[in-house]
């Protein structure tokens, strides 16, 4: 068996990741050592861009050409990125609606200006760019190819877990709600891909799950504090039903919630 070479004579997919590594290290890092010296943060949106010049020069070097990792840019990828984005919306909305029927959470108007409000936008648009091009982009679409598509979902999942493990909050029953949560949701994510052959779904997914989360109920965001057009007053001592501080995503109606898009997903046989 060769060890660089496919039957197919191609490089094996294991490579393709470790140049998809050399290349975003190569990007990130003078772009961490140019921040460093200006004293500046390195936004979710630069994030985006680093890892989409990563993600398409590998393209390139594949002689492949975007529309194989992101689908192809047509009126069915509009729809999946709208279908994914009211699914989004859903994930964060119902569970917000049951709390506040059972009188576990109280609301009030928030005083965020627009200008607060539109930055979310751009921030949770950044950060589902940038977290799904990293997680169910190159890397993931060779993983598929490679191995199959749950090792590749398992490997994923779990990868992206490690990565929110240090958010604020993650600590006691908050951690192990959370910890679950963000470990299916990945996998969710996944299968939106999976069923879609196209990254619209998950797109729409993420950045409206986050923005309806943090932007406009007012929760946290995987820990992080945001300023929403609502203010949720929450209970103290039940954070494994309302989430606490860290948000949705660590409340148990957060979890049944996902679990069944998971089932739905699973099932969704899409034209």
């Amino acid at each position: 068996m060769n060890l660089f070479l496919n039957s197919e004579r191609q490089l094996r997919n294991g490579w393709w990741i470790v140049i998809f590594i050399l290349v975003l290290v190569s990007i990130l890092l003078p772009t961490l050592l140019f921040a460093q010296k200006s004293s500046m943060n390195i936004s979710m949106g630069v994030q985006a861009v680093i890892v989409f010049l990563a993600s398409y020069l590998c393209q390139l070097l594949r002689r492949q050409p975007l529309t194989e990792m992101l689908g192809k840019f047509d009126i069915r990828w509009c729809k999946d990125f709208f279908l994914g984005s009211l699914i989004g919306s859903a994930l964060m909305l119902i569970p917000a609606l049951v709390l506040s029927i059972f009188g576990l959470v109280g609301w009030q108007w928030n005083s965020a200006s627009l200008s607060v409000i539109s930055s979310g936008i751009f921030l949770f648009i950044g950060v589902a760019i940038a977290e799904e091009l990293l997680f169910r982009g190159f890397v993931f679409q060779r993983l598929i190819a490679g191995l199959g598509e749950w090792p590749a979902q398992l490997i994923v999942a779990v990868f992206f877990l490690l990565t929110h493990l240090n958010n604020p909050g993650m600590s006691g029953t908050i951690k192990l709600m959370a910890g679950i949560n963000i470990f299916l949701a990945s996998i969710m994510f996944g299968l939106a891909f999976i069923r879609t052959k196209s990254l619209a779904m998950p797109l729409g997914l993420h950045f409206m799950a986050n923005w309806v989360q943090g932007g406009l109920l007012g929760f946290g965001v995987s820990g992080t504090n945001q300023s929403g057009l609502l203010k949720p007053v929450l209970p103290e001592g039940l954070e494994w039903v309302t989430g606490g501080n860290f948000g949705l995503e660590a409340s148990i109606f957060g979890l049944l919630l996902v679990v069944i898009t998971l089932i739905l997903l699973y099932k969704w046989k899409p034209s």
